[in-house]
């Protein structure tokens, strides 16, 4: 929430800060607008007094008929009307938020009425003349002033949104961030801006695509999920530096903090390693960094290989604000007959962490909770609480006292702590440990437990030493595939790279893959690439690819491809992170539902059947069965009153 902090009104006096060129207080350089304004609201101060002005902007509030707060994207000002000047007010009542133009001279307010908060609150501006430029019809269905109103109102009145003060400072941030990041990569570092298709083939693996009908019998187009081989023909062919603000589209509606179509910052580069990748990253944070932030976080970013983020955190992107660590409790569990009947398969494994103060704070129904959700998310795997009372000792235990001192010393629980213990399978175990850990943390910060340090709002982590490959066995018959952990595109650690050639040895295999992650969130992701041909093919043959499908990407390989490796960062994520909203949606200007629905538009809609038969479609499904996500749209409309 630092960012919303940073403004002070309804829109921010202090947005002046991402306007540079533009003197505060009078204007000093052209806005362009000059024909119906000469200033912005926010901008008014001291230093105006006696100017006369022309103010355009939405009427805010309105009070004792004598005075209107004008309010534009800058901030809002005092309009005061003065019986003696004979500037009558329009003889209509005007509603809030109506768009209208006062012309006036601005003065001094009286001292008694004075603010010293906004740079505003000094002075008014004593009208001359208004006008009304646009009423609104009818009541609006919430007003920038209200503080609670529902996402699907939100978004289905998208337009009035952006007037509030959240999502003025979301996009004016986002603007700011990218445009950095522009001057970053070209200015400083040569890169080249480079626009690639969205309209491309169909590609083997990765995400569900969309799919574009074509006026060619029986062909579609795919829309890109990433530029991704792109921007490795564009090595191929020497331009060395490319970067992109990329579209990408993937069509997943089952994540609900995942868009259909979402922008990442999209970079590539020759003659690259890994470690050169990362350190251009951390430079480019640090030259972007939102100024209201703060200082830039310190360089360089940890690093945490994927087997310890695994073991300690439970999943690959690990929040390190807070500790929580994970201890490995299989030997003592298996030693003191703890969990027999699970532990007898020699794959189940037993870990734990400890919550400070979570004895007082993770009650029977918090913990209740944590089962159901471990049940759904991880069936087979179980979940053990164990709480230590005040004295320092396990309450409520059959334990004998020799196994209760060794549980207190392999965990270093103290008292009304809680040892949380997970026992299942592999890393069925650790993902459920770490969604249990990441729930527990805010059980303790809602409790006023200080969890995630002040000091510590940022955590950038880089993430390393990924396996190339993962593998998947079919219960039913044991037959054992493989897929990529990134891409089929990530080369192989160079010491790894020998055992391409050994089946049985593929899962030890590390790629050159590395994840960027801030405060639990993957933030970018990258590595790099296969840049010989026969390689490629090979790695294709062992996920079962046909390498027809890349056939131009091969052939480009072959043609003289340098080594090169990138990485692209996931925009909406970095921005929200930064704006410390609760969700992407919040930085996006206009996003879809959870189930991909667009409420503002009505989006997707059924088309003319005509259309449907000139692109040689038709719709098998009973077209009067309504569709699961039409059904999303109709509630959200009922919702809000349409």
């Amino acid at each position: 929430m630092a960012l919303l902090r940073a403004f002070t009104s309804i829109v921010p006096n202090s947005a002046r800060i991402i306007t540079p060129g533009i003197t505060f207080g009078c204007r000093r350089s052209s806005t362009y607008t000059e024909n119906l304004r000469s200033e912005l609201c926010g901008r008014i101060g001291a230093t105006c007094v006696g100017n006369e002005v022309s103010l355009c902007g939405w009427l805010h509030k309105k009070r004792l008929d004598k005075f209107w707060v004008l309010r534009d994207w800058t901030g809002t000002v005092q309009v005061f009307f003065d019986d003696a000047s004979g500037v009558k007010l329009p003889a209509e009542a005007v509603p809030h938020e109506s768009v209208i133009r006062v012309r006036g001279v601005v003065r001094p307010r009286p001292l008694d009425q004075q603010r010293s908060d906004s740079h505003t609150g000094v002075v008014e501006v004593h009208a001359t003349n208004v006008e009304v430029l646009n009423a609104v019809k009818g009541s609006l269905p919430f007003s920038p002033l209200d503080r609670k109103v529902s996402e699907p109102v939100r978004l289905f009145h998208r337009y009035l949104d952006f007037r509030t003060t959240s999502m003025q400072a979301n996009l004016r941030l986002r603007s700011t961030l990218m445009m950095k990041m522009r001057q970053f990569l070209h200015d400083h570092n040569e890169f080249v801006d480079v626009e690639t298709p969205y309209l491309f083939r169909r590609t083997p693996g990765g995400a569900r695509e969309f799919l574009v009908p074509s006026q060619q019998y029986g062909k579609f187009y795919s829309l890109t999920q990433s530029p991704q081989q792109f921007k490795q023909l564009l090595m191929v062919g020497g331009i060395d530096r490319y970067f992109q603000i990329a579209r990408c589209f993937r069509d997943e509606t089952n994540n609900p903090e995942k868009q259909p179509e979402f922008t990442q910052l999209d970079m590539e580069m020759s003659f690259i390693d890994m470690d050169s990748i990362m350190r251009l990253i951390e430079n480019l944070v640090a030259f972007s960094w939102p100024a209201q932030l703060g200082d830039p976080p310190a360089q360089p970013f940890p690093r945490m290989t994927y087997q310890d983020a695994m073991n300690f955190y439970g999943t690959d992107k690990p929040d390190t604000r807070f500790e929580l660590k994970f201890r490995d409790l299989t030997a003592f569990s298996r030693t003191n007959g703890l969990f027999s009947a699970l532990l007898e398969d020699p794959a189940t494994t037993a870990r734990a962490f400890v919550a400070p103060q979570g004895g007082q704070f993770c009650r029977s129904k918090f913990q209740k909770l944590m089962q159901v959700l471990i049940q759904q998310e991880h069936p087979g795997v179980a979940l053990a609480f164990i709480r230590v009372d005040e004295s320092g000792k396990i309450a409520a235990t059959k334990l004998t006292a020799e196994v209760q001192a060794g549980l207190l010393e392999a965990t270093g629980a103290s008292a009304n702590d809680l040892v949380v213990i997970c026992v299942g399978k592999g890393e069925a175990c650790l993902k459920a440990l770490g969604r249990v850990r990441l729930e527990t943390a805010d059980q303790l910060q809602a409790n006023g437990q200080e969890v995630r340090a002040k000091d510590k709002k940022f955590e950038f982590l880089w993430v390393v030493d990924f396996p190339l490959f993962e593998a998947t066995t079919d219960p039913t018959t044991g037959t054992t595939t493989w897929s990529s952990a990134h891409h089929p595109f990530t080369a192989p650690m160079p010491e790894d790279a020998a055992l391409l050639n050994q089946p049985d040895r593929l899962s030890e295999i590390r790629g050159q893959h590395y994840d960027l992650v801030l405060n639990g969130s993957e933030v970018g992701g990258g590595s790099i690439r296969v840049h010989s041909g026969e390689m490629q093919r090979h790695i294709l043959s062992l996920l079962k690819i046909d390498p027809t499908e890349l056939n131009h990407l091969l052939t480009a390989l072959d043609s003289g491809c340098p080594p090169h490796g990138g990485i692209a960062l996931g925009l909406d994520r970095l921005v929200s992170i930064y704006a410390g909203t609760t969700s992407i949606r919040d930085v996006i200007a206009f996003p879809k539902t959870t189930s991909g629905n667009d409420l503002m538009g009505s989006a997707p809609c059924r088309v003319p059947k005509d259309q449907l038969d000139f692109y040689n479609i038709a719709c098998t499904r009973n077209p009067s069965a309504v569709d699961a996500r039409d059904d999303v749209i109709v509630k959200a409309k009922r919702s809000v009153g349409v």
